[in-house]
């Protein structure tokens, strides 16, 4: 490759990824941890009572047959 085609190509790099200096300014104008903070102290998430009976029937059939332990593991 020539001197000229290596500039060149310099030249489109330098074009096509521009320089990460304000990346680190952005990224400090848009931190996301006071949002998360905020989300944190919200209202808790409730659980829909059906999630409640599918654990409840998980738990009564590992409790009838201990031979189905594995098989959960393996599905988990």
């Amino acid at each position: 490759m020539t001197e000229n085609e290596q500039d060149r190509v310099q030249q489109l790099l330098k074009v096509a990824m521009p320089s990460c200096a304000g990346h680190a300014e952005r990224e400090l104008r848009s931190d996301l941890w006071p949002a998360m903070l905020k989300r944190l102290d919200g209202a808790p998430i409730d659980v829909p009572w059906f999630d409640w009976a599918l654990l409840g029937a998980v738990a009564v059939c590992l409790l009838f047959s201990p031979a189905a332990i594995p098989l959960l593991l393996f599905y988990l």
